[in-house]
């Protein structure tokens, strides 16, 4: 049982034994996919269960429906610094940041302000405004090398008048660099436009406190550095946004659960949520939120998190042939590094067979990149780092052979 007043060590070993799955490999991909624990897992299979046997057509389901949406909703109100109205559910960060920016009343000569480091998913609404010729959209060539001062002097150029929205990464997927959004923000509110940001590698890994950074939108994900399940998210909203989105302000109704007339459309975030959730992973992202926040802790997950992260980076950078790509000054959990003669998809490889590393590639970097976690362990990155060093003594083809195990037919 994990308990926010154990001794570090007797934490550690209490939180990897409620995830199962750190047992199955070297967990260094949180960044994409977090590992699940096993209350949540539980928690979503009672759900799961009683919507079997139950069904889910009664009336009273739904009052319950919305009931844990709420507790969701609180969990991530918890974690951001924020209050829970201005909370929404979402099912994804993508699915965040296209109802954030396709949401906004856009005029004809509106401008929109991103960099060239952004995820798939923040960027694409972008290029769907601008392709439709709803918006102009510059891209900004800084945050991802950690140059707070190059990064800034970019978004000062970018961000004329007419612009409307800057949407950009709290911590970039390619790097893992931090970007200095409280400055970014006072840039663009100071021209008018709106802060959405990108919080998928951020929310859940570093502290984030929302009515502190000054931004406007944050979307962030439930499956990632939140441990929560896929298919589900959040949008955080402040109330300059609210009230700058009158094409959702505008639905003005809806009949209420018990069946007595109508109601106002919801006066906050929630009217983001712009469809049903599934209510086992409702569940959840709810559990995982809480069992992060009431019993391991965010001081732990945070500081445990960002010390085992910068560990890892100073251990790589001092492996001759490896060259760490993340800013050491501007890092958060995220650590992307090459080794001189491999290509990343050939260290992945050789990582994943000889020490059972779960990591991922980033394709434009040509680079590995890991997710280091509170529940990593010193021992994992200790073996992680050697593997590291034995392939960057070497070259694809001068590599010794893995160790194989031979079987024998007895017949």
């Amino acid at each position: 049982m994990v308990s926010p007043f154990q001794p570090d060590a007797d934490k550690l070993a209490a939180i990897r034994e409620a995830i199962p799955s750190l047992a199955a490999g070297i967990y260094l991909n949180t960044g994409s996919a977090g590992p699940i624990p096993a209350e949540t897992a539980a928690a979503m299979a009672e759900m799961a269960a009683w919507e079997r046997d139950t069904g889910r057509a009664h009336m009273d389901s739904f009052a319950d429906a919305l009931q844990r949406r709420d507790e969701a909703r609180a969990g991530v109100a918890a974690v951001m610094g924020t209050d829970v109205s201005s909370v929404a559910l979402t099912h994804t960060t993508t699915d965040g940041m296209n109802a954030a920016t396709l949401g906004l009343d856009w005029r004809p000569g509106d401008r929109v302000v991103t960099t060239r480091s952004e995820h798939p998913g923040g960027i694409g609404p972008l290029y769907a405004l601008r392709d439709r010729g709803i918006a102009e959209l510059t891209l900004v060539d800084a945050g991802d090398d950690g140059d707070d001062e190059r990064t800034l002097a970019a978004f000062d150029a970018a961000i004329v008048p007419g612009t409307r929205l800057v949407s950009v990464s709290h911590v970039t997927w390619t790097t893992g660099a931090v970007l200095p959004l409280a400055a970014i923000a006072e840039i663009a509110h100071a021209r008018g436009a709106l802060v959405l940001v990108d919080g998928a590698q951020a929310a859940g890994a570093i502290p984030v406190r929302f009515d502190d950074l000054g931004v406007d939108l944050y979307a962030l994900p439930a499956q990632k550095w939140l441990l929560g399940p896929e298919g589900m998210g959040a949008l955080v909203v402040g109330p300059r946004a609210l009230e700058l989105t009158p094409a959702l302000a505008g639905w003005r109704s809806f009949e209420r659960v018990d069946g007595q007339g109508t109601a106002d459309w919801w006066p906050d975030a929630r009217r983001f949520e712009s469809s049903n959730f599934h209510r086992p992973s409702v569940v959840g992202m709810a559990r995982s939120i809480g069992w992060l926040s009431m019993f391991v802790g965010l001081d732990f997950v945070y500081g445990r998190g960002m010390t085992m992260a910068g560990r890892a980076a100073d251990r790589l950078a001092a492996i001759p042939g490896v060259t760490v790509v993340t800013p050491r000054d501007r890092m958060a959990t995220l650590i992307s590094f090459r080794i001189a003669g491999w290509s990343a998809g050939a260290v992945l490889e050789e990582l994943g067979k000889r020490v059972f590393a779960i990591a991922r590639t980033v394709v434009s970097l040509d680079a590995i990149r890991i997710s280091v976690g509170f529940f990593t362990s010193d021992e994992e990155l200790e073996r992680f780092c050697q593997a590291v060093e034995l392939l960057a003594a070497h070259s694809p083809e001068t590599l010794p052979p893995r160790r194989t195990l031979t079987m024998l037919d007895e017949s």
